[in-house]
């Protein structure tokens, strides 16, 4: 499995849970060489204040949890 395919498949649960207040999250790549994921935050998260809380707090700690090779999560 592809490293895209395997974040791609931890964000779904996070994805869930970001729907339920009414935003999103989209994969948007993964740079390799700095070990950072690219993610767009729409909906409901656009312009809301908590968003990068919910960035780094959760979108970012779930996925370290469950990639460790990932460094950091970037909105783009």
């Amino acid at each position: 499995m592809s490293m895209e395919e395997r974040i791609q498949e931890a964000l779904v649960p996070i994805r869930e849970a970001i729907q339920t207040d009414g935003g999103d999250i989209e994969f948007v790549s993964y740079d390799d060489e700095v070990k950072t994921v690219y993610v767009a935050l729409t909906g409901s998260c656009v312009g809301c204040p908590a968003s990068v809380m919910t960035l780094k707090m959760g979108v970012e700690r779930a996925l370290k949890q469950q990639i460790p090779e990932i460094e950091n999560v970037e909105a783009y």
